[in-house]
């Protein structure tokens, strides 16, 4: 699969979405791979995950996210799901799998429905390694401070608005893949 080809489809004018996304999307995919060669006793598909890093933001521009350059008309929390249908489009169901199961530590459809979330009422949550690896990978990277790396202790902070359940998570991730 030619992950660039489908950012240039969807992103193709040079402009600041563009090296927003490619920045973001490259440092996920960077810390995936360091993740993956650092633990090698895991069975990880590596190029299936560098390809899945750099496409589970591909929804944004759909999003009304201006502080990051998203100028569409959706809440920027159905980025995950607009992203996934693009990927299943283009015929890279696996790929969509990650893209709409990425946001927070993934979100249940309990979290869905308690919250009223604009998003189908069912779960997203990452089931597969990849999955989960891209998810936590995530989690260290702000697209509106693209510059900065959070800590462990930053990234379970700024996880704790959405309840302990998901800093639970990220915790025990954080133990498996440092």
């Amino acid at each position: 699969m030619d992950y660039q080809a489908i950012i240039d489809k969807y992103y193709p004018a040079d402009d600041e979405l563009r090296r927003v996304l490619l920045k973001h999307s490259r440092q996920v995919a960077d810390r995936c791979l360091a993740i993956a060669r650092k633990h090698k006793e895991l069975p990880v598909d590596i190029q299936f995950l560098e390809e899945a890093a750099m496409l589970h933001d591909i929804g944004i521009y759909q999003c009304n996210a201006p502080s990051i350059h998203c100028h569409g008309s959706e809440p920027y929390i159905k980025h995950g799901t607009i992203g996934a249908d693009i990927l299943r489009k283009e015929g890279f169901p696996r790929h969509a799998r990650v893209a709409e199961r990425h946001t927070g530590t993934g979100l249940t459809r309990q979290q869905i429905e308690r919250q009223q979330l604009p998003l189908p009422h069912e779960d997203f949550v990452p089931e597969t390694l990849e999955e989960e690896i891209v998810c936590y990978a995530d989690k260290y990277y702000s697209k509106s401070s693209p510059d900065r790396v959070r800590t462990v202790l930053e990234t379970a902070q700024s996880l704790e608005k959405f309840g302990q359940e998901g800093v639970k998570k990220f915790l025990s991730w954080a133990e498996r893949f440092e």
